[in-house]
C-alpha cells in the first residue's frame, strides 16, 4: 500500500520532531548538573502535597522551669543530689547558687541565703553530715541570716547522721515539717523565708526515703522543688 503526499509529510515531520526532542533533552542532560535536575525534579514532585508545618522550639526559661513565672516574682528550683556522683543544685532567678559546676555543693546540707528584696544570694555554703562536727557551724549560718531573707536548703548523698536536735531545731522553727524525719541518705529539699511569711501554695519542702527500691544503689531518687516568688510580700 503506498503512502499518500500528506501522510508521507506527516510521518517525516514526526521523525523529525523525535529527533529534536531527542537532541534537545541530551543536550541539556549534558549542561545541567545531575544534582540541579534532580533537586528540580524532587521540586516538582512536591508540588500539591501538604505543607509540614513545624513548631518553634520551645523558649527556655528561667531555671528550666517548663512555664515563665509571672511578672514580678523570682523563679527557683532545688535539687537534691543522686547517689554519689549527681550534685545537688539550688538556682534562683536562673542563677546557680550552689552546684557542681560552681565547686561549691558538696556532701550533707547544702544552704544558700538569698535576699528577698533585692534577690541576690547574699552566701552559700554546704554542711558535711557524715564527718566531721559541721552541725553547730549550720545552726549557727542558719540563726545569723538577716531578717528578710530567703533560705534555700537541699541534701546531697546523706544529711542526718551527725545533724544535732538544735539545728534540727533550727530548721523547724523555720516551718519545716520533715526535718525531724530525715533518715539516712534522705533526699530532701526545704526553701523558707525569714521575717516573713511565703504562700500557702508554694511548693516548699520534699523528702524521699532511702529503701529497697532505691533507684541508685544505696541512695534514693533525687528530687526537686520548685516555684515562683512573689516580689510583694514585704
Amino acid at each position: 500500500m503506498r503512502l499518500g503526499s500528506n501522510n508521507f509529510m506527516k510521518l517525516a515531520g514526526f521523525v523529525f520532531a523525535s529527533i529534536c526532542a531527542w537532541y534537545l533533552g541530551s543536550l541539556f542532560a549534558y549542561i545541567i548538573p545531575k544534582d540541579s535536575l534532580s533537586a528540580t525534579i524532587d521540586n516538582i514532585q512536591k508540588v500539591g502535597q501538604k505543607p509540614i508545618l513545624m513548631a518553634p522550639p520551645p523558649k527556655r526559661q528561667k531555671c528550666d522551669h517548663w512555664s515563665p513565672c509571672p511578672p514580678g516574682s523570682y523563679a527557683y528550683r532545688l535539687l537534691s543530689g543522686g547517689g554519689k556522683e549527681k550534685m545537688a543544685k539550688i538556682c534562683f532567678e536562673d542563677e546557680q547558687l550552689i552546684s557542681e559546676e560552681k565547686k561549691n555543693a558538696g556532701r550533707g546540707i547544702n544552704i544558700a541565703i538569698v535576699d528577698y528584696d533585692t534577690g541576690k544570694c547574699t552566701d552559700a555554703k554546704y554542711f558535711d553530715m557524715w564527718e566531721g562536727e559541721f552541725s553547730g557551724g549550720m545552726t549557727d549560718f542558719i540563726k545569723k541570716a538577716p531578717q528578710g531573707s530567703l533560705l534555700l536548703m537541699v541534701t546531697h548523698d546523706d544529711g542526718s547522721t551527725k545533724l544535732k536536735k538544735n539545728a534540727k531545731k533550727a530548721i523547724a522553727d523555720l516551718g519545716s515539717k520533715e526535718i525531724q524525719n530525715i533518715q539516712f541518705r534522705s533526699s530532701w529539699a526545704f526553701i523558707a523565708a525569714k521575717g516573713f511569711k511565703l504562700p500557702d501554695n508554694l511548693e516548699k519542702e520534699k523528702i524521699n526515703h532511702s529503701s529497697k527500691m532505691n533507684r541508685y544503689s544505696g541512695w534514693p531518687a533525687e528530687i526537686q522543688i520548685e516555684g515562683c516568688i512573689p516580689r510583694n510580700l514585704r
